[in-house]
């Protein structure tokens, strides 16, 4: 994994590599700049010669993509080059339970047992292009990071996967002239639609990670038509045991499996309306960078890394999308980057029932330290002797607790604790490498989903 590197005034330079990052260090020409994706700064120099760097996204309902990639000059033919992979996992779970709870506390003080408030029921204007929470802080995570990678490297060009389900070329394959029923790409949108839509599993007998076929539910012979709402995935055992058979006469002997199926079918895919309802949104966020930006499809994004032979992952679709003749050091860690958010508001501790039951206290910061930090925490004696590194959780007491990758140690006092990173709201932890399982440099050990760096 390159490391980022800023000169004296904190400008972008081009990531070097693990060694050089370290001679650096160790001959004090650099400092540790930030730790979460690993930065350095340089003492002396001021600017210097960058080259083409393009940032890859490709948006997810759950986890987006992201790629630094190095792209070749005019004067050679090497393609791409992969400098930095990570991969952000949104919360949108999160914030829909919490926007739901609060509904629910509303409710009830408009109408169990405080003073009556008159409904208002649904005459609150929305801006147009209103986003629901959820879908927005997917909007506003990527945005984030577009900004940060911006200030950590020379970044030239954006590519971004724009259109990731054609709906209606999929509903309706008989349209003739669009550009994704025909050449090369043909029916690698309903392809990828149903892989997600069924989990990557046989529809009939639940088996995963095996070779999967598109099958009608009900066959053409029959009249069955080639709509999504009419394919599921089967592997090659039940797709040949089926036949031309009704899907009621093949699973005559399983009802449960047959309910399940029909009602699966029918079901819209909640990951296709969530990125097609964030698209556009993200797309003028980007824009407002003022860097160009590439639009490509999740169909070329498919068919860029089955020709170049690269494995299913987000952060390696993203370094696939967009025009991509070859690519190279694709096989490095990836930095995951988990959204936690920054706190909330609510100042007490609740029961099951929703009652109160307790008060949170209202300063953040107890002797500089705040909840989400990431500090070491060295110990000189006792049962909890040695050194702890984790997320603090802090007391109004002092005594604070240390989440760690094994266990919560509690009661630590503030004295032995020493700020290794301020919490900015997200959680990080590096994935090895796909074909090697060689520990990337600088991160030494891992707390609590977290990197300690040395």
């Amino acid at each position: 994994m390159s490391v980022f590197v800023v000169d004296k005034r904190k400008k972008p330079l081009m990531p070097c590599t693990e060694k050089r990052a370290r001679l650096l260090l160790e001959r004090g020409r650099a400092v540790v700049h930030r730790r979460y994706p690993f930065t350095i700064r340089l003492k002396a120099r001021v600017g210097g010669d960058v080259q083409p760097v393009r940032l890859k996204l490709d948006p997810g309902a759950q986890t987006t993509g992201v790629a630094l990639v190095r792209e070749a000059g005019d004067d050679s033919d090497d393609g791409q080059h992969v400098l930095h992979l990570a991969e952000i996992t949104h919360r949108s779970k999160a914030i829909r339970t919490h926007m739901q709870q609060r509904a629910r506390f509303r409710r009830r003080r408009r109408s169990a047992n405080l003073r009556y408030r008159a409904k208002r029921f649904d005459n609150r204007r929305r801006p147009k292009g209103w986003l629901p929470p959820s879908l927005q802080s997917r909007v506003d995570s990527i945005a984030t990071w577009v900004r940060r990678y911006r200030r950590l490297a020379p970044v030239s060009a954006i590519s971004l996967e724009h259109v990731r389900f054609d709906m209606q070329a999929m509903q309706n394959p008989d349209i003739s002239g669009i550009a994704y029923q025909q050449g090369e790409l043909a029916g690698y949108e309903v392809r990828e639609y149903l892989l997600e839509k069924w989990e990557r599993r046989c529809a009939y007998c639940g088996i995963k990670d095996v070779p999967l076929n598109v099958e009608h539910i009900c066959p053409r012979s029959r009249g069955g038509s080639d709509r999504v709402s009419n394919l599921c995935l089967a592997c090659r055992r039940c797709n040949e045991a089926k036949g031309a058979r009704s899907i009621e006469d093949f699973l005559r002997d399983k009802p449960d499996v047959l309910t399940r199926v029909l009602a699966h079918a029918k079901t819209p895919l909640g990951a296709a309306a969530a990125i097609n309802a964030t698209r556009w949104a993200l797309v003028d966020v980007l824009r407002l960078g003022g860097l160009p930006l590439e639009l490509a499809s999740g169909s070329r994004t498919k068919f860029n890394r089955a020709k170049l032979g690269v494995p299913k992952q987000h952060s390696l679709d993203a370094a696939c999308v967009g025009h991509v003749e070859a690519l190279a050091g694709w096989d490095i860690p990836v930095l995951c980057i988990g959204c936690m958010g920054r706190g909330s508001y609510q100042r007490t501790r609740l029961t099951r029932h929703g009652f109160p039951r307790g008060y949170v206290m209202r300063q953040k910061q107890v002797h500089g330290f705040q909840t989400g930090d990431i500090v070491r925490a060295t110990v000189p004696c006792g049962k909890k002797a040695g050194e702890h590194v984790g997320r603090v959780a802090v007391r109004a007491s002092g005594s604070f607790n240390v989440q760690t990758s094994t266990a919560v140690v509690q009661g630590i006092s503030w004295r032995y604790c020493r700020v290794l990173s301020r919490g900015d709201g997200y959680t990080y932890h590096a994935r090895a490498r796909c074909s090697s399982q060689h520990a990337p440099f600088l991160p030494t050990a891992k707390a609590g989903g977290l990197l300690e760096v040395s």
